[in-house]
């Protein structure tokens, strides 16, 4: 990871961020190392004023903690299918985004990622454990918001509030009840593609509920603590 001497100079990302829109504050963020630690923190706590532009900081922190292949990292760590490294990490990604507003910033953000991606690995093992059907409060967090988009007003009104390139896969996902495989052939793109979409999208869904005072038992851990 790089160091903040190596980032955009102070201010410019948080006045891209809150004045600037979309397209300036990507246009700060472009040629910096995906993963930049510092970027992370400043889009971090901007994401958690719930204030001007945290609706934007929190789209862009999700991307690039996705992009950046750290969330997968740490649920890589605990766990050897591959399967379950996708599964705890979208869960995490929706976690983050539906909690960014307990963290306090005393500590990196990637650390309050990791305690995240820690309980959703918990919670994929406890489920996995699980021989009868599971309570709807026991599903993980991608499954609820499934479940949520497809069936609750409030949550649809979130999701057609999302950018287009998130929106179509998850309305086809959740909505429309097509596989991977359909949605990228439909959408002319990779597999790998959608599925990050699909993710990043409910994770901006959950972003919404959050910031609309509707989170609707979405994170069955909320994260309050830095450590």
């Amino acid at each position: 990871m790089t160091t903040g001497e190596d980032g955009p100079p102070p201010g410019t990302l948080h006045r891209a961020v809150v004045v600037g829109g979309p397209l300036e504050a990507r246009h700060v963020l472009a040629g910096h190392p995906i993963d930049d630690a510092d970027i992370l923190d400043e889009l971090a706590r901007l994401a958690a004023t719930d204030g001007e532009g945290s609706a934007l900081a929190v789209e862009l922190l999700v991307e690039r903690l996705d992009a950046s292949g750290v969330v997968r990292r740490f649920a890589r760590a605990a766990l050897l299918d591959e399967a379950a490294v996708d599964d705890v990490a979208q869960d995490a990604l929706i976690s983050v985004a539906a909690s960014i507003g307990s963290f306090r910033g005393s500590s990196k953000i990637t650390t309050w990622v990791h305690r995240i991606v820690r309980h959703r690995v918990v919670d994929h093992l406890r489920r996995q454990r699980a021989t009868s059907p599971l309570p709807p409060d026991d599903l993980g967090p991608a499954e609820r918001m499934s479940s949520m988009i497809a069936t609750r007003a409030t949550v649809r009104a979130a999701l057609a509030s999302l950018p287009e390139l998130y929106r179509d896969p998850v309305t086809m996902r959740d909505l429309g009840g097509l596989t991977y495989d359909e949605i990228a052939q439909r959408l002319d793109r990779s597999i790998g593609t959608v599925k990050s979409q699909v993710s990043r999208g409910r994770a901006l869904v959950a972003a919404t509920l959050r910031g609309s005072g509707s989170g609707l038992g979405l994170d069955s851990t909320l994260e309050r603590a830095d450590d």
